[in-house]
């Protein structure tokens, strides 16, 4: 059985990059190679940092020195104050042929590598386009430091187009909202990115009056910068794995059943996608969930099942404040303790997080261990009690999740379908 088609803008997007690198390597095998020595200079740089790439924070490909070697590439005119001759499908031919060398240990690992290098090669098109041929011509002459400006202002337009590129790949493959997802691409550009940026314009610059020898130079401190970034990476990877640990206490003194926190954190994160909420909101909503049922450790005697939907709302207000106070004791940040503290509060003066939080925990209590039709009585009750109790925009978006969950499983090969859609609220 054929998988599901892949969707329309993703082809677009794989099949332009496709043309144009096709269409550059036929025209740089025609025209022969030109300035053999600095694009090999350039091409060992780019393979060097598509080798060192690493998954960043919150999933995202991160190639800082090849990313910013490609860039000076296409915004190189001269070398050792010697014009060069390279044109833009030299450029673009150059770039992805390193690229595609230095991706080979992560395709051997079985990481996608197709989207990045889309992306790499649209943008680097872009930026060659823009410089290249304006250059050659000589529009640029006797600019002064108006020319760098120039270069910074090319720059600073391709890593916004790769912020949209990005965004709307990530839209395409997720069905998330495309606004939210562009808003966290330019916030993570304003990062590393500016560092891209500056580093690939300083590049060209460099190489342009003292020759091959400045690509040693201005590569080490974003080497640096690449090591601190892996290692903040890994420090938040550590806290993660903290939080889900604490999480677990419940589980393991037999307050909530097993997986109870992980699967609330999971629909949680997914209907604060749907509502568009930012990378630093979502990673706020997912520790709440996490942690939304620890105050029960301070509970002499544990709730049925763990349930706390069925409490009364006094009982409620009760847990979620014991579970603020021992949030807080954790060193977790005090947003996180905020939302937890809110769960149980009216409805209208919750936090959206405390809202998604509150809804889908209840949908998660109600359609465990109910049968095949648990699910759907579990969402119709939600909706029931939207009035007051739980928030009809979340309870809506909630829906819209389950569905696109139970399109997805329906949509894989019956080998591989997932054991969730509208019925992963139930048991663990």
């Amino acid at each position: 059985m054929s998988g599901p088609r892949p969707p329309a803008l993703l082809t677009l997007v794989h099949g332009c990059a496709a043309l144009l690198a096709a269409g550059c390597l036929l025209g740089m095998l025609g025209g022969g190679l030109v300035d053999r020595g600095i694009a090999l200079a350039f091409g060992v740089l780019v393979t060097l940092g598509e080798l060192t790439r690493w998954t960043g924070a919150e999933g995202r490909e991160a190639a800082p020195l090849g990313a910013a070697a490609a860039l000076a590439y296409a915004l190189l005119g001269e070398s050792g104050g010697e014009p060069s001759e390279h044109g833009v499908a030299q450029v673009i031919g150059v770039v992805l042929a390193a690229s595609l060398l230095g991706s080979v240990p992560h395709i051997a690992r079985g990481r996608p590598v197709l989207d990045h290098l889309a992306r790499r090669v649209l943008t680097v098109g872009f930026a060659a386009a823009c410089f290249q041929p304006l250059f050659n011509q000589g529009t640029f002459h006797g600019w002064g430091t108006s020319y760098a400006l120039l270069l910074l202002a090319i720059l600073t337009l391709t890593t916004l187009c790769d912020a949209v590129l990005a965004a709307a790949l990530a839209h395409a493959r997720t069905r998330w909202p495309f606004g939210p997802l562009l808003r966290d691409q330019l916030r993570a550009t304003l990062g590393v990115g500016s560092a891209v940026c500056a580093t690939g314009a300083v590049m060209a610059l460099a190489v342009a009056v003292v020759g091959l020898w400045a690509l040693p130079v201005f590569s080490l401190p974003l080497l640096l910068t690449q090591m601190s970034v892996r290692r903040y990476a890994a420090v938040r990877t550590t806290y993660r794995q903290t939080i889900a640990s604490l999480a677990r206490a419940t589980e393991i003194a037999g307050y909530t059943p097993a997986g109870h926190a992980r699967r609330v954190a999971e629909l949680s994160r997914e209907v604060g996608r749907d509502l568009g909420l930012s990378e630093a909101e979502l990673t706020v909503l997912e520790y709440a969930a996490l942690m939304h049922d620890i105050g029960q450790l301070s509970l002499v005697d544990p709730v049925p099942a763990g349930a706390t939907a069925v409490l009364p709302v006094e009982e409620q207000r009760r847990i979620a404040l014991l579970g603020g106070a021992v949030v807080r004791q954790t060193g977790v940040s005090p947003q996180v303790a905020t939302v937890v503290e809110r769960l149980a509060d009216p409805g209208p003066e919750q936090p959206v997080a405390a809202r998604i939080v509150r809804a889908v925990n209840a949908y998660e209590e109600k359609a465990r261990d109910a049968g095949p039709d648990g699910p759907l009585k579990a969402l119709e009750e939600l909706r029931l009690g939207t009035s007051g109790d739980y928030s009809p925009e979340v309870v809506g978006s909630l829906a819209r999740v389950l569905s696109s969950r139970r399109a997805g499983a329906l949509a894989m090969p019956s080998g591989m379908r997932l054991r969730g859609s509208l019925g992963q609220g139930g048991g663990g």
